[in-house]
């Protein structure tokens, strides 16, 4: 049995499952990233029941169908 392999191949096992980890930990960080920029832009949206108010009646209320 050569003992020399089967120290190199617990080697690279270790390598690759610490490899796996770290990309693991920084799509998580990544999605965490994503998720708080899309609750930013959520929360930035302008409540539309203050904003109609100032509007005509007549607005928006009608789709013109031809083009």
């Amino acid at each position: 049995m050569d003992v020399t392999g089967i120290a190199r191949i617990a080697t690279e096992m270790a390598d690759f499952n610490t490899k796996e980890a770290v990309g693991i930990a920084v799509l998580k960080k990544t999605i965490d990233i994503n998720a708080a920029g899309a609750l930013a832009l959520i929360e930035a949206i302008p409540d539309n029941s203050q904003s109609a108010l100032n509007l005509p009646l007549n607005l928006g209320r009608n789709i013109n169908t031809t083009a």
